[in-house]
């Protein structure tokens, strides 16, 4: 009997080569970490092709077009890879019954709340990148009902651009930085929800929970507070200085408090939830 399959897109990204490390603990499964050359998001017709071909029983798509900046100029690309695949996907997935895992993003919600959202909270992106994701997420339950989608925020890893790399570059050529102290949020080590979405896929099909739901490390800091901790865990002879995000302008507005509500993820599924400081740490050493 064959094994079922398990497809992944992003394959490049954070998330994506996160997975791809930890698959050798679940040989139970056969893994297809997808490239452009076999799937490219951007095209319904690659889509279409692609399910023709392959027959999977997960799909764990952790594709995005996540440069923020650049989606409120770039929509259409943005709108093509964040809403219409994931909804062309889905209703891919809904045919052969298999269950869909995608990835969405905190920046669905306008940052105006003072609690941790839950994931059924009235969502208002104040950006276009938030926007398409949360298009996605609409498109993805409409199309599948076997669908789970699972928000995250502040994602790190050790390959890709992202935040911990920069502040460790910027402290290594700089005296002094400045960081925005007015947004906060939760970080996210790639590594602990790759292996919190591998969790998940192991007791499909006889969990029945679907829907949405959200994963990031435990704890509730500013862009400023992780900084901080960056500079104090690594050495690295540089001031972080505290300023407002009125300081830094961007073409897209950032929402100011994105803390997510982690109950759910934990109760229906058993996912381990790590503090941000513990995994920061791990991160660290791994990359010494």
């Amino acid at each position: 009997m064959s094994k079922p399959l398990v497809v992944i897109t992003g394959t490049e990204g954070q998330l994506g080569w996160s997975i791809q490390q930890l698959i050798g603990n679940y040989p139970q499964y056969e893994f297809l970490f997808t490239t452009i050359n076999i799937l490219d998001l951007s095209s319904t017709d690659s889509i279409a092709e692609f399910f023709k071909q392959y027959k999977p029983s997960y799909f764990i798509n952790c594709a995005a077009y996540t440069a923020v900046d650049k989606a409120e100029t770039e929509q259409a690309i943005t709108l093509a890879i964040n809403a219409t695949a994931v909804g062309e996907i889905a209703k891919h997935c809904a045919a052969i019954n298999a269950t869909l895992i995608t990835i969405s993003t905190d920046y669905v919600f306008d940052g105006a709340g003072t609690k941790p959202y839950l994931p059924y909270d009235a969502t208002n992106p104040i950006n276009y990148y938030g926007y398409s994701k949360w298009l996605g997420e609409k498109l993805a339950l409409e199309n599948n009902p076997n669908t789970i989608i699972i928000r995250t925020s502040w994602v790190y890893a050790q390959n890709g651009h992202n935040f911990v790399k920069t502040m460790m570059r910027l402290m290594s050529e700089r005296e002094s930085i400045n960081v925005v102290d007015d947004q906060v949020g939760c970080p996210t080590y790639a590594h602990d929800l790759a292996k919190a979405i591998l969790h998940i896929v192991q007791q499909i099909p006889e969990n029945k929970h679907r829907g949405i739901y959200h994963y990031s490390n435990t704890g509730v800091i500013s862009w400023f507070q992780f900084a901080s901790a960056i500079q104090e865990l690594t050495g690295l002879n540089c001031k972080v200085n505290p300023v407002p995000s009125t300081a830094y302008p961007t073409p897209a507005k950032r929402p100011s408090y994105s803390v997510m509500d982690l109950t759910s993820i934990q109760n229906d599924f058993g996912v381990e939830l790590i503090d941000w400081k513990t995994s920061l740490e791990k991160y660290l050493q791994s990359v010494a």
